[in-house]
């Protein structure tokens, strides 16, 4: 089973205890992202009430009309409110589809770098929504916490490819960073599924890690492996589910898989089931050149890339606009 090969690990190890046990987290950390691309960790020292805040919060936004949402409607990649239609995930892998079943609000990093071309592209001021000013207190410290969880994650990665523990996070001192409020309606608003319709289509994400807090739910995440093809992602209420992305697979040489993944439709036995996940895409600083580690430690040898020459490309694929057909 997928879940066997997604591993909980508790990160009290890591961060306080001895030689032995670091090497022995990191060593299940590097046998689970080769597997899967995924784990599950315990031990982050999240608050959940926090999350909880946040939902609430965008529960309210969500369930306005779309008239008063509209003002805030973005395209892929921006700051503010992806709403119905404005997303195909399944586009990354070059698979056409019909858009995404779910509705988004969208921040990114916002602290400027001084550096005038690259803070118009990736360092902008976000959004946020008049109507619930509750929002913003919350996700301000959600957003703090995900930022020093990631750089401890990838921390934890270069030691489990045996590498200088600052590897990685020598390349994050001023990092681009999204998170995702992704709200998963019933079909009293997104409607009946067409085929091939996904609240979130295939696809692997295109940073470093990302950490996802997320409902248990029956139109829920479902991981992909090539020993047991497409199964429910396990769940641990304790847990936040961590991925990689493409920048690491390729980064990694593919020792480390991208961890392919989708969000199920709403559920045909339980239609107006409804799910918020909380999703913190991390990168890397801008325009970082990402190079496959040789062997032993990678496989493949990619061709380098500018971090966010690829990021663009990716974000711009996954982006429904006009001329797009998913009719498919």
């Amino acid at each position: 089973m997928a879940g066997s090969q997604v591993p909980v690990i508790d990160l009290g190890p890591w961060r306080s205890g001895g030689p032995q046990d670091r090497a022995r987290t990191a060593a299940r950390v590097d046998e689970a992202l080769r597997a899967a691309g995924f784990l599950l960790v315990t031990g982050h020292g999240i608050d959940p009430a926090l999350p909880a805040r946040i939902r609430e919060a965008a529960r309210a936004f969500f369930r306005l009309p779309a008239a008063q949402k509209e003002p805030y409607a973005v395209t892929v990649g921006d700051r503010g409110w992806l709403g119905p239609g404005a997303e195909a995930n399944s586009y990354a892998e070059g698979a056409a589809s019909p858009p995404d079943l779910k509705e988004s609000w969208s921040f990114a990093a916002d602290e400027p770098t001084g550096d005038a071309a690259v803070d118009a592209e990736w360092f902008r001021p976000n959004t946020w929504p008049a109507e619930v000013p509750e929002l913003r207190p919350p996700v301000t410290q959600y957003l703090a916490r995900m930022r020093a969880l990631s750089d401890e994650l990838l921390e934890l990665l270069a030691t489990a490819l045996g590498l200088d523990q600052d590897h990685f996070t020598r390349h994050t001192g001023h990092p681009t960073w999204g998170l995702n409020l992704n709200w998963y309606p019933g079909t009293e608003t997104v409607g009946t599924p067409l085929p091939g319709q996904f609240r979130i289509g295939a696809h692997t994400d295109f940073g470093t890690v990302t950490v996802l807090d997320r409902q248990l739910g029956s139109g829920g995440l479902q991981i992909h492996t090539d020993a047991d093809g497409w199964q429910d992602a396990p769940y641990d209420p304790a847990a936040l589910t961590v991925n990689i992305g493409d920048l690491m697979a390729r980064w990694t040489g593919d020792r480390w898989r991208a961890g392919r993944h989708r969000v199920l439709p709403p559920p045909a036995d339980t239609p107006a089931e409804e799910l918020i996940s909380l999703v913190y895409f991390y990168e890397c600083d801008a325009h970082t050149r990402v190079e496959s580690l040789p062997a032993p430690i990678g496989r493949v040898v990619h061709d380098p890339v500018d971090s966010h020459t690829y990021l663009r490309e990716k974000l711009r694929a996954i982006s429904v606009h006009a001329g797009t057909d998913t009719s498919e």
